[in-house]
């Protein structure tokens, strides 16, 4: 392993992308985002298209931190080049897309509470890579891969939009939302009450004073209410939690809006989208702190019941640095839409 950055074989291309569908969302949050295509080493040499993998990321993810090197390990644009320049895996463009909030992420859905961040992958982010890359402009030859929230999109933005997407990869998507968000609830109403009079709005001011997940309590705090704000989110703006602050007890009217969006629930629904997927590639880590494994396991359930096939497997693994994993997916779907 090379302990810095070498020469690539491919090349990675630095844009930035100013986004219509983003502008005057709630939060203020940028219309400029960067966004990363890479082509793949022979790309330059012909006049071939090529099938087109969009890479999104979890919650907290940014597209910088895709150069992010860990100890011992190659970075993820290193493990890409890899795998196109020397491990045999037909051609692909690999487009790393960036949907951070303010909040955390956006859970790649449109939410009047952070944005119309599928919008803006669907209809900004796709026509303008195949409108400056050579790409098979067809859902047939585009994939979604990500993980955790990314791993959450890859698998609904397919379901609700299979015209822009024929293929997933999801590496321990949020799934099950009774399994992977409900117990947090219970944690948030004690640190809300103990820290903060009960107050998300104090948390939020206290949070916004020092450095970010400073104190224990930052990540399911954050966590609850991102997700609130991508799936109970009100037309103006304001975001309705799915549990009472002062107890964890759930509001069932708010929980039903999330549970519409759960993958597990929404797979029966959209059995002719699903069927009409190229490649469905789902796993995680058989040690997850999020019990995302379970709902990897529910969701191919939901799969299994519809007659659908996908690649699935657990692996001896947290859910935490599996990134290792994302070249795996890249070259089965990379397989199928070529």
């Amino acid at each position: 392993m090379q302990p810095y950055r070498d020469e690539f074989a491919g090349t990675f291309h630095d844009h930035t992308f100013t986004s219509e569908a983003l502008r005057g969302n709630a939060l203020g949050d940028p219309v400029e985002r960067p966004l990363w295509v890479y082509t793949p080493p022979d790309y330059d040499g012909s006049d071939r298209r090529y099938p087109t993998l969009y890479q999104i990321q979890g919650l907290t993810g940014s597209v910088d931190m895709w150069w992010n090197r860990k100890p011992l390990r190659p970075t993820f644009p290193e493990m890409t080049d890899h795998l196109f320049a020397t491990e045999g895996c037909p051609p692909a463009v690999v487009v790393y897309v960036d949907a951070m909030t303010s909040l955390g992420g956006s859970q790649y859905v449109n939410s009047p509470g952070t944005g119309r961040y599928q919008d803006y992958l669907c209809d900004e982010i796709v026509p303008f890579v195949d409108a400056n890359y050579r790409t098979l402009a067809d859902r047939d030859h585009r994939g979604l891969l990500g993980k955790s929230s990314g791993g959450y999109g890859a698998m609904v933005v397919p379901m609700m939009r299979p015209d822009v997407f024929g293929a997933l990869a999801t590496h321990a998507g949020d799934a099950l939302f009774e399994v992977c968000y409900q117990p947090e609830f219970r944690e948030n109403a004690r640190a809300l009450r103990d820290r903060y009079d009960g107050s998300y709005d104090r948390f939020w001011q206290d949070f916004r004073s020092r450095p970010a997940f400073s104190k224990k309590d930052d990540g399911a705090l954050l966590n609850s209410w991102c997700m609130a704000a991508c799936y109970s989110a009100n037309e103006d703006g304001s975001v309705d939690l799915p549990f009472e602050p002062s107890t964890g007890r759930l509001i069932p009217e708010v929980w039903d809006r999330w549970l519409a969006l759960d993958p597990v629930r929404m797979a029966p629904g959209k059995a002719d989208e699903l069927k009409s997927m190229r490649a469905i590639y789902v796993d995680a880590g058989k040690h997850d702190e999020w019990y995302l494994d379970l709902g990897a396991e529910a969701f191919v359930g939901e799969l299994d019941a519809l007659g659908i096939e996908p690649f699935f497997e657990l692996f001896e693994g947290t859910h935490m640095d599996i990134e290792y994993r994302y070249p795996i997916a890249m070259r089965y779907l990379a397989e199928r839409l070529t």
